[in-house]
């Protein structure tokens, strides 16, 4: 895989851009004249055909009218200053709907070019709309500092919601995304205050919540004992404190007739703060079901009453703080669900969720229209919004649908239409009248008629058949019927149908599919932005929710404390959007082989990153300038630079370095950067200045680790007389002998290219590894030890640095779904954290390693963090390594790690061995193993010389296969 590649993929995200709004613009458009690269000798591998480019103008013209449908109703909101003037026809155009009017005014314009349609270049809403800024501040209260995370999700599939999107206090923590810790608000912006007017009391004494009434729900109702349920019925809270999926839980009992069956349970949002009230102060609750539902499972609403105290208000001793503290969040969350009452599915829950708290925290990156689409969800029916959400979730395809229009050889599975006729959902009782709403909405696109049909949706459409109904129409057209391959079959229909057979194939397609539905390409990309807002990552989506909701994944307690935005207004979002563009056309670009795509986006990135790199972490913490566009850019470059090598046009790759390497001068990745340019000069025949640029790299603090190591012995090679005299100073240090240690082994195979695999002492297969366990556990001298590269590492350093990690610092947690502060992998990590570092890495050198690793095991088992894996090392293991390893060394490892986690989190040695002289007292060694023809990389080399300065016992195990027999 080329150099970056990987890298760029995890940003893009396993939630994939269906509807690409820069496409056309970029797959037309002439290369940038301002790019320092060379395309003159370049040929199109993949050009479009005349029936390709009108099929793409079609599906272009049908976005248009789509997007058009979509702010009709909004128009008479505008204001007069909303209109611009378009650059092509002159014509006065309302801003909100400019890309859309651009797109088809230049779609229209001829080229002589071949006699074919060329759009020209599209300016981006960024250069014509107005800037649309608006300043804001956090305020941060001073009375609570709840943490976040403190009370764990279980999996009840009928739980409340807590939040209102009017609200400016931040929502509880079973569901928010922010807790009391951080209330986040626009100054221009006003919200309804949440609480309630008996919020406002102060409530000192027991007596005075005695009586007071709640209104709440049953939800969990599938546990249910009684199916049956009446209006009036009145039932009592139980406490279930050993609910294996929520020790907070209460039950709500029946009390009709004598009986004692079990309806289901509180909310647990309100549980959780209820729970202690119960347990601690001896309040007792009681009440009435208010109205029963129409379906047996659905939320039932109840009222509750503090009824009496269990226990005499003298004999509780109770602190009078916590006791306010709980019961103001037991009304906070009571007032919450008024709003929103828990009657939704819990995947519905989660997606209304997912919007209201995006729109909450940034009003100001979204236009008024599209802020009125994402609250029109929340007027949705429920069948409707659940229905959506599927739709939404459903992988109907993963690549966008330009991409099957200039690649015939596509998979047939890649297709966003679904025929009606195969959506059927338990929780959705009506689907037609449900898709007639979701259409009229907006939400989703649907046609049932041939007439509807849209034109450049016919390979789509008939890749939703199977082979057999392929056949039959196949066979109404008298076609060879020889064919047996879906994607031939395709492609013969599509022949007919651009041979003047469109008429007949569509209503033979409808008569057979019936109904055809999509997701509409405004929701899609609305509902795509959202996600990547909350959870500022590409590889988290709705399924997150899903992972915590049935317990699989836990994470951490933190407190979120915004101070800055990440993106500063709507300008930063849409440069960033459109990068993620780029660099998501670029990956499909590398997998179909289209060349001229690839170098079109490598421009346009080189085009981008040049005037606007610095001006973004100028203004913004240097940790938060991943989610700049320029970032992104960057990651293109580099992936670019990678394919131009492998194409060996080192001119070009050249240029690209030092065009990165001039923007971003306070970079990490620079090392590598200057590794590259070192490495491509001397390809083409430049030694000399191969030579300057690895010793100017070594005078530049942001070449660190295995680059700088390169660098170095680069360095070494390269200036030996004439060209310099004088030995570096790094010579003697970087040229340190490493111990090595040469294991014979009975080879099962040896071939180049393939992993080498032994027999092991047992006799069993092993690789290089295993074997040398087997060696150091009977002939080396009696070690114990695992395996782990890396992870044994990053686990301690996890579990040692735990509350260093998840410390309150402002602006590096901005929702409950991360496993590590976003500055972790940069300078600001240590810095920020300096004192709280320095003082825990006293503690372990003073030999409280052990004590504070068990600690942290048994207090957060089980629970998600960067870099600890919690299946892989068992704590006994943990344990004897850190007492092995000893306090100075261990210290030494972890501040490396603090002060850079991102350059020398790999490349560790593959071997932790230990052994004990005596119950408290032992040595370690590590062990970098190395099979037939196998080297050692610069960052593997860069970890052992570095152990070495910090007085560990390193060595390097050469497995060679044993000599032939005579």
């Amino acid at each position: 895989m080329l150099t970056g590649r990987a890298s760029l993929v995890r940003l893009i995200g396993s939630k994939q851009r269906r509807f690409l709004i820069n496409e056309d613009s970029l797959l037309s458009s002439p290369f940038p004249s301002d790019t320092c690269l060379n395309f003159h000798n370049n040929n199109n591998n993949n050009a479009t055909s005349s029936s390709e480019d009108k099929q793409q103008q079609q599906q272009q013209e049908q976005q248009v009218k789509e997007e058009e449908n979509f702010i009709g109703p909004h128009h008479q909101q505008q204001q007069p200053d909303d209109w611009v003037t378009c650059p092509v026809c002159g014509t006065k155009i309302r801003d909100s709907i400019i890309n859309s009017h651009l797109d088809s005014c230049l779609s229209t314009k001829p080229s002589t070019k071949r006699g074919t349609k060329r759009k020209l270049i599209q300016p981006t809403l960024l250069q014509l709309m107005s800037n649309v800024s608006s300043s804001s501040k956090v305020e941060l209260p001073s009375n609570h500092s709840l943490r976040l995370g403190d009370h764990e999700d279980d999996d009840d599939d009928d739980d409340d919601r807590v939040s209102s999107p009017r609200s400016n206090e931040c929502t509880p923590i079973g569901l928010g995304l922010v807790t009391d810790s951080v209330v986040c608000t626009d100054t221009d912006t006003r919200h309804e205050n949440l609480f309630s007017v008996d919020e406002e009391k102060n409530y000192d004494k027991l007596e005075d919540v005695v009586g007071m009434v709640l209104e709440t729900y049953i939800v969990g109702r599938r546990f249910s004992d009684e199916k049956e349920l009446k209006a009036g019925a009145t039932v009592s809270m139980l406490r279930d404190p050993h609910n294996v999926k929520d020790p907070y839980a209460i039950k709500v009992v029946s009390e009709e007739c004598g009986s004692s069956k079990m309806l289901g349970f509180l909310p647990k949002d309100l549980a959780q703060y209820l729970s202690p009230l119960i347990d601690t102060y001896g309040l007792k609750f009681e009440g009435c079901l208010t109205s029963v539902p129409e379906h047996s499972l659905n939320v039932v609403p109840i009222q509750i009453v503090c009824h009496k105290l269990t226990v005499d208000v003298d004999q509780v001793n109770h602190n009078t703080g916590d006791f306010q503290f709980l019961w103001k969040k037991t009304l906070h969350v009571i007032e919450s669900m008024k709003g929103y009452p828990p009657n939704g599915t819990k995947y519905q829950q989660n997606f209304c969720l997912l919007i209201r708290e995006v729109l909450k925290i940034n009003p100001h990156l979204f236009t008024d229209h599209e802020k009125c689409f994402l609250e029109s969800f929340a007027s949705l029916s429920e069948d409707a919004q659940r229905l959506f959400v599927r739709l939404y979730s459903r992988k109907g395809f993963s690549l966008p649908t330009y991409f099957c229009f200039l690649s015939g050889d596509l998979a047939l599975d890649i297709c966003p239409w679904f025929r009606m006729s195969n959506i059927s959902y338990p929780e959705v009782a009506d689907v037609q009248q449900t898709v007639e709403e979701l259409s009229a909405q907006g939400y989703i696109c649907s046609f049932q008629h041939a007439n509807e049909m849209p034109n450049d949706v016919m390979k789509e459409i008939l890749s939703l058949l199977t082979v057999a109904e392929l056949h039959e129409i196949s066979y109404l057209l008298n076609k060879n019927r020889r064919r047996s391959r879906k994607q031939d079959l395709v492609s013969s229909l599509l022949s007919s149908w651009e041979n003047g057979s469109g008429t007949f194939i569509s209503s033979a397609i409808l008569k057979t599919t019936r109904t055809c539905i999509r997701i509409s390409s405004t929701a899609e990309y609305l509902i795509w932005r959202v996600e990547r807002l909350f959870f500022l990552s590409g590889e988290q989506d709705l399924s997150t929710f899903l992972l915590v909701d049935l317990g699989i994944v836990k994470y951490p307690s933190y407190a979120c404390v915004t101070t800055e935005k990440v993106f500063r207004d709507q300008s930063d979002l849409l440069a960033y959007e459109e990068a993620i563009e780029v660099a998501q056309i670029i990956d499909h670009s590398l997998d179909e082989n289209n060349t001229d795509l690839v170098l079109r986006c490598i421009a346009k990135a080189d085009s981008h990153i040049d005037s606007s790199s610095l001006a973004r972490t100028e203004v913004i913490a240097t940790f938060l300038s991943c989610f700049s566009s320029s970032w992104v850019y960057s990651k293109v470059v580099l992936l670019g630079i990678s394919f131009l090598e492998r194409e060996r046009r080192y001119n070009d790759a050249i240029n690209l370095l030092k065009r990165l390497l001039s923007c971003f001068t306070c970079d990490r990745r620079r090392g590598y950067w200057t590794l590259r340019l070192s490495i491509d000069l001397e390809h083409i025949g430049y030694p000399n200045e191969s030579l300057s640029v690895a010793e100017e790299a070594l005078l530049d603090t942001w070449v660190r680790a295995g680059s700088r190591v390169a660098l170095q012995r680069r360095v070494l090679r390269l200036s030996k007389p004439p060209r310099r005299w004088k030995t570096p100073s790094f010579s003697e240090s970087i040229n340190r002998k490493i111990t090595e240690v040469q294991v014979i082994g009975r080879p099962l195979n040896c071939e180049v290219g393939m992993k080498n695999r032994f027999y092991g002492e047992d006799g069993e297969q092993c690789g290089v590894e295993e074997l040398a366990l087997q060696y150091y556990a009977a002939n080396g001298g009696g070690w114990k030890g695992v395996h782990s590269e890396s992870g044994i590492w990053l686990t301690l350093f996890g579990l040692l640095m735990w509350d260093i990690l998840f410390a309150t610092v402002p602006n590096v947690f901005y929702n409950r779904f991360q496993t590590a502060p976003l500055d972790l992998e940069t300078d600001s990590f240590y810095t920020t954290r300096k004192s709280l570092i320095e003082l825990q890495l006293q503690k372990i050198r003073d030999g409280v390693a052990e004590e504070i690793l068990i600690i942290s095991w048994e207090s957060h088992q089980g629970t998600a963090c960067k870099g600890v894996n919690w299946d892989r090392h068992s704590l006994s293991e943990l344990r004897a390594a850190v007492t092995c390893i000893g306090g100075l060394c261990l210290a030494s490892l972890c501040r490396n790690l603090a002060q850079d986690y991102r350059s020398w989190s790999s490349g560790m040695p593959d071997l932790l061995l230990w052994r004990f002289h005596g119950e408290y007292n032992g040595e370690a060694k590590l062990v970098e193993v190395k099979g037939p023809r196998d080297r050692l990389s610069e960052q593997q080399r860069a970890w052992l010389l570095l152990l070495m300065d910090c007085g560990f016992n390193v060595e390097v195990c050469k497995v060679s296969p044993e000599a032939a027999s005579m």
